[in-house]
């Protein structure tokens, strides 16, 4: 495997990692501290580090694109909460928006050959 394809996979592992830590890491950190000003620093702060990283490997309209996703992941998790319960609904999201991130947040792969 050549450096390009490396760059490949970590542009997508980390607006990945960002997306996923923004999700259920504010969902957790809500919960456990119950001030849910806290929970959406933590929301906020890796949903802009994602959006960042996302604009600067895929470009602005996939980085809005997924970016919407990710908003639309928390604003869909609480009505999915009362019907699933908030963990499981928390994980539905947090699992679509990093399988979106995967496939859309990074490099693509015929610019880096």
């Amino acid at each position: 495997m050549n450096i390009s394809n490396w760059r490949f996979i970590v542009s997508r592992l980390a607006s990945t990692a960002l997306a996923v830590t923004g999700l259920a890491g504010g969902y957790a950190t809500g919960r456990a501290t119950k001030k849910r000003p806290l929970a959406a620093v933590v929301l906020g702060a890796a949903g802009v580090g994602a959006f960042l990283v996302w604009k600067k490997d895929a470009g602005t309209a996939r980085a809005v694109t997924l970016l919407s996703a990710y908003l639309g992941g928390f604003g869909a998790s609480h009505p999915l909460a009362k019907k699933m319960g908030a963990w499981p609904a928390v994980n539905a999201v947090t699992a679509g928006v990093g399988v979106l991130s995967l496939l859309l947040g990074g490099k693509k792969k015929a610019a880096d050959q």
